[in-house]
């Protein structure tokens, strides 16, 4: 029993030290917000679309991380679009907020093939802060160490890039986040100055032979720290209807798993949502599967959104692989 506690404290811990790294991802982007992933999807669709997701990780344990989130993207022009998103992470003492401006410009490879290729970059302006006021003396400790005299919270900018190539109704987006490395201090020697990531979004979307209005959407996501090589990768599938208005509702699955340990699931669940008029409504729930399982009920995500301002492009470079981008 001991050990158990010890391996969650100790997994908590290396959360808390990795946040600062990259602000975790985990179904956002399968809530039809590409965005979520890379710079390189603003602007795609014909509607101003704004996404809001709430997120509560390990339900049941004291302190487990909690995230909201609200992502905007709108096209401007024919071929390019930008987008906003801002952040609010805790875990535990720590916290972390931050705004992303993302701008992107999209090319048409060839028209009658279909093939796009579009590019994205983002400026990040992120805060990582300690609430020092939340933490107590205990029996063994009766009094803060006298150094704690701040919130020990720090800033630092950085800038993200991507590429999008789309050929009719495949896609595929690679990304590098955190191009910058970080100023760390010589004397602590914990802090991580390789924050760059790199990220992998694949999928394909597949129109049903017998019912025009029916899609099944196979995807992979792949994430590689720069720093330690850590890496996992995100199977998804997704099934969508659509009726004669546009709206439509949608129903998945995703698989996560650690590379090192090849088909061994670190999380697995369902996931749901619907489309109707200008509304947008999804939720996710995501099981632990690990010995964290026995102490909490999973994560649970919800999403919800507005489709604003419709207007179709002239340029077919800012269509996207599904129907639920055109309303």
């Amino acid at each position: 029993m001991k050990k158990t506690i010890l391996y969650i404290l100790l997994l908590v811990m290396s959360y808390s030290y990795s946040q600062e790294l990259n602000l975790p991802v985990f179904t956002q982007y399968l809530a039809d917000n590409d965005f979520v992933i890379s710079p390189t999807y603003a602007g795609i669709g014909d509607n101003l679309k704004i996404r809001a997701n709430g997120l509560t990780q390990w339900v049941g344990i004291k302190n487990a991380p909690d995230n909201q989130s609200v992502y905007a993207d709108f096209r401007i022009a024919n071929r390019s679009g930008i987008g906003i998103s801002a952040y609010n992470d805790k875990n535990g003492n720590t916290r972390q907020k931050g705004v992303k401006f993302s701008f992107a410009h999209h090319l048409t490879l060839d028209y009658k093939t279909k093939q796009f290729l579009s590019l994205g970059i983002s400026y990040n302006i992120n805060s990582f802060r300690i609430d020092i006021e939340n933490f107590n003396t205990t029996y063994d400790v009766p009094i803060l160490d006298p150094a704690i005299t701040d919130d020990r919270s720090v800033s630092n900018n950085n800038f993200d890039a991507g590429l999008l190539y789309r050929y009719d109704k495949f896609y595929l987006s690679l990304n590098a986040n955190n191009l910058i490395g970080k100023d760390t201090d010589g004397f602590l020697g914990l802090e991580p100055s390789r924050l760059l990531n790199y990220q992998l979004y694949s999928g394909y979307v597949i129109s049903s032979k017998k019912n025009k209005d029916v899609e099944f959407e196979p995807s992979v996501f792949f994430q590689l720290f720069e720093s330690d090589k850590r890496s996992s990768t995100d199977i998804n599938f997704k099934y969508r209807k659509f009726n004669r208005m546009g709206d439509y509702y949608w129903v998945g699955a995703s698989y996560r798993f650690l590379n090192d340990q090849f088909l061994d699931p670190l999380n697995i669940g369902p996931m749901a949502g619907t489309q109707w008029n200008n509304l947008y409504f999804a939720y996710s729930y995501q099981i632990t599967i690990n010995d964290l399982s026995g102490f909490n009920s999973g994560t649970h995500m919800i999403t919800i959104g507005l489709d604003l301002l419709q207007s179709a492009s002239n340029c077919a470079c800012t269509r996207g692989t599904s129907q639920s981008y055109y309303r």
